[in-house]
């Protein structure tokens, strides 16, 4: 059951994804960075998740001196299906013009991404490779979290402008807001999804106790 919560939660994650994207008001600094690989050098958004995702990999197995964590590019892989498909099934529903339009498309899917993250991030399944990269520069730097994420999305933003990805409003609001928003979900996805698991885990015991009864 662990495990569907685990790819449910990044379905919903890259849903909140593709409405950041289609809102035209800017996405993260790693979700620009894609959109931009994918408009001036081929390929799709998703399958760019995927190569990064690769090469994030390479980068910290050799920051840290060990095997490369391959389980990451689980995550990565279906990280990159969901945000093509998603892409692919809003790109005629969602398209907002007006710039109120906008705004609420870019809040829908600043929402979802909190959500659909903390479903994923309580499984604790596979690590993401930007994720673990955070906490490599941390331990290298002797810095906190906020140092070396910062210094992480800097240097996207940057790789982002170069390829003219879709900076804007929205990149600084999900700088801002995005971890408050995560923050306000992660307790409560923890009730819900502890509480569906252990009752999931009971049931076959409670069942057996009572076929054992009769």
């Amino acid at each position: 059951m662990k495990y569907v919560f685990y790819v449910f939660g990044i379905l919903i994650l890259t849903l909140g994804i593709s409405f950041t994207i289609q809102s035209d008001l800017g996405t993260s600094p790693f979700d620009a960075l894609l959109v931009g690989l994918s408009k001036n050098a081929g390929l799709t958004v998703g399958s760019w998740e995927i190569i990064l995702a690769f090469i994030l990999i390479g980068c910290n197995s050799f920051l840290k001196r060990q095997r490369p964590e391959v389980l990451g590019l689980l995550t990565s892989f279906i990280t990159g299906i969901g945000i093509d498909m998603w892409l692919f099934l809003l790109h005629d529903f969602v398209t907002p013009e007006l710039w109120y339009s906008k705004v609420v498309c870019f809040g829908i899917g600043l929402v979802v991404i909190g959500l659909g993250t903390a479903i994923y991030l309580h499984t604790n399944i596979a690590p993401i490779p930007i994720d673990r990269l955070t906490l490599i520069i941390q331990e290298l730097t002797r810095t906190n979290i906020l140092v070396s994420r910062t210094f992480i999305y800097l240097v996207f933003l940057i790789m982002a402008i170069i390829f003219n990805g879709p900076i804007g409003i929205g990149t600084l609001l999900t700088v801002c807001l995005g971890g408050l928003i995560l923050n306000s979900f992660m307790p409560l996805t923890k009730k819900v999804i502890d509480r569906i698991l252990t009752n999931t885990s009971t049931t076959p015991i409670d069942d057996k106790d009572k076929n054992h009864s009769l």
